[in-house]
């Protein structure tokens, strides 16, 4: 995935679409992530401001989502489904064998939706079903 570069003027930018929005300080901070990749520091300030909301509830909303980042992502992203049905079908052996190899790049999701195609992964956005790690090495290239 590519990501822009954290950009200040960008966020607020981004931020004015949401003004009007009411609740929108999780939309806002998935728009922040899906545009710089993660949630920068100073997005936690910018959101509070925007949405008239304290630094508290954006950082507890953002700490409250495991989806969402702090740091800038690694450079291919591995999410493997850890729901019931995926462990069913060996995701758990998968997740060790992708995390013995790439540790940095590997975390759990709970359900792509993708259950009968189990065990399913997700790299870079891109579903993968009935995956192995031949698939997600592949997949990352």
């Amino acid at each position: 995935m590519k990501y822009s570069p954290w950009s200040h003027e960008r966020a607020v930018a981004l931020l004015a679409t949401l003004r009007e929005e009411k609740g929108a300080v999780l939309m806002a901070l998935q728009l922040m992530q899906s545009e710089f990749g993660y949630v920068d520091k100073a997005c936690v300030e910018l959101i509070a401001q925007t949405f008239n909301k304290s630094r508290a509830d954006v950082h507890g909303v953002l700490t409250f989502y495991h989806d969402l980042r702090t740091t800038p992502p690694p450079p291919h992203e591995i999410s493997i489904c850890v729901a019931e049905a995926c462990q069913a079908v060996g995701a758990r052996e998968l997740e060790r064998d992708v995390k013995a190899k790439f540790p940095q790049e590997t975390r759990e999701s709970y359900c792509f939706g993708n259950c009968a195609l189990g065990p399913a992964v997700m790299v870079d956005g891109t579903i993968i079903g009935r995956a192995t790690l031949e698939k997600i090495e592949v997949a990352r290239q």
